[in-house]
């Protein structure tokens, strides 16, 4: 059976850091967006976004993933230096939310709010719209609700308004679009659902929805266990004009992102 497809009405927002505005009365010739993610990803790799990536997880409180993960990073750059070249869903959040300066974030799969977090940190008028099962042992940690994510949005300096979605998100997410017919978002990130087409949804429920100039974070597109969510990413949304798309794949998990043109 193939997998769902995204339908795309006419966009109905932008964002002002990506978009070309030409003076009035002269004529539109290009696309809007001035910038995609070749330049945000030669941002992302020169402007130390990997060390703030380090220094944003020692602010929040750890657990297993992180400890390895800050060690990790460490060895990487103790071995390689400056020509160490890694991304991760933090690092790339953080980049993308100093660049585009988003007003609206919608994510699927907060768990301890790590990523939800780090656009706070970057933009901490955001207003957050955030979904999640909150299942139980959910890859081995602790996945400690709400409450827990508020108090890490705290320590980060959040000061706009966070929502919590409850529930399965294939569920959750269409029924708030019904709701909020013209709800449209600068940056979201997809990280619920890590079986394929449960992915494809996720991404197929989202991607309408997000503004011109807008970035969608997907994590996990190199993970062993997943493989397949690396072809879910590519089909649909590297495959398609409407989105310039960055991808890092070569250790870690894995994570892309992409501006939408148009």
């Amino acid at each position: 059976m193939p997998l769902p497809r995204p339908t795309y009405p006419a966009p109905t927002a932008a964002v002002p850091a990506l978009v070309y505005q030409p003076p009035a009365g002269d004529a539109p010739w290009y696309p809007p967006v001035m910038a995609g993610a070749d330049t945000l990803g030669r941002i992302h790799n020169t402007d130390g976004f990997v060390s703030a990536a380090l220094a944003h997880m020692e602010r929040l409180t750890p657990d297993a993933y992180t400890t390895y993960l800050g060690n990790f990073i460490r060895e990487g750059r103790a071995r390689f230096g400056d020509h160490w070249v890694y991304a991760d869903i933090v690092s790339v959040l953080l980049c993308l939310s100093r660049v585009l300066k988003p007003r609206t974030y919608l994510e699927i799969g907060v768990r301890r709010g790590r990523s939800a977090c780090a656009v706070a940190a970057e933009a901490p008028y955001c207003a957050m719209f955030l979904f999640d099962l909150w299942q139980q042992g959910y890859a081995g940690i602790d996945n400690p609700g709400p409450d827990f994510v508020r108090g890490e949005l705290a320590k980060v300096g959040h000061r706009a308004p966070a929502t919590f979605i409850d529930g399965d998100s294939h569920i959750t997410v269409p029924d708030f679009f019904r709701k909020n017919p013209t709800a449209a978002f600068d940056l979201i990130t997809v990280d619920g659902d890590h079986s394929e087409r449960g992915a494809a949804q996720d991404m197929c429920d989202v991607l309408p929805r997000l503004a011109v100039g807008g970035a969608i974070v997907f994590d996990d597109i190199a993970h062993p266990a997943h493989p397949e969510l690396n072809g879910v990413w590519k089909d649909i949304v590297v495959n398609d004009d409407r989105f310039s798309a960055w991808s890092f794949r070569d250790a870690g998990y894995g994570v892309g992102f992409a501006i939408r043109k148009y």
